[in-house]
């Protein structure tokens, strides 16, 4: 099989507060281990040629955590904001943050903003970062999206194909490869339209745990894969 790099890699970053709790630790720990790691497979990713890079930081369903994980990974998403900006900036790295962020603070929303313009020109790779995000939800605004576009123009012809534009990946490629990570084999409401065709893989490493070497491991393991998409080849 000829070796190629995925133009998009998605990952579910899991297990986190496993990590935490094996080694007695509060979860807010294993988030903070956590982003070690995107760093460190961000970067891994830009040596690696890969152009888009997405990870599922905060679904709508976590906001059913207890009140104060949830102020604590605020917390440690406004940290981060302010503490990549050299190394967004030095790998030429553009931020994109993608969800409800109807349900984020104003001032997190504000922090976003201000990076998403700050590195909006690097291009090196996209850097995604899916947050109070779930596919449900995803897919719900976009079918509105379009219901509303058809009241306004009854006689508009609209196929499947045309659907891609309301989601809020809108303008991004769909992912060519998701990783989840933890050993746990779902999907949990993630791109459920936008990973029709990915190829998945499930590793047991917990998320603080996957670093450079375990990406490395899964852009192999890609290349091996025989993408079909429904056809015979």
């Amino acid at each position: 099989m000829e070796n190629q790099i995925p133009t998009h890699v998605s990952i579910i970053m899991d297990g986190n507060g496993r990590w935490a709790r094996e080694r007695g630790l509060e979860r807010v720990k294993g988030h903070v281990e956590g982003v070690k790691s995107v760093r460190a497979c961000a970067e891994e990713a830009v040596r690696q040629g890969v152009k888009y890079l997405s990870l599922f930081a905060f679904s709508e369903e976590n906001w059913g955590r207890p009140r104060e994980e949830v102020d604590a990974l605020m917390q440690l998403m406004m940290s981060s904001i302010r503490d990549e900006v050299a190394t967004l900036m030095d790998n030429g790295v553009r931020f994109v943050v993608l969800g409800n962020r109807e349900r984020l603070s104003a001032t997190l929303r504000t922090a976003i903003a201000a990076l998403e313009k700050r590195t909006e020109k690097n291009g090196a790779m996209t850097l995604i970062v899916f947050l109070s995000y779930s596919g449900k939800w995803d897919i719900f605004q976009a079918a509105r999206k379009m219901a509303a576009e058809l009241a306004r123009d009854p006689s508009k012809e609209l196929t499947i194909n045309d659907f891609d534009q309301y989601l809020v990946t809108a303008g991004y490629p769909d992912p060519d490869l998701i990783i989840r990570t933890s050993g746990e084999q779902r999907i949990s409401n993630y791109l459920l339209w936008q990973g029709a065709y990915s190829e998945f893989l499930f590793v047991e490493q917990l998320w603080p745990d996957f670093r450079e070497e375990s990406f490395r491991r899964a852009l192999e393991e890609y290349a091996k894969r025989d993408r079909r998409y429904g056809k015979v080849k």
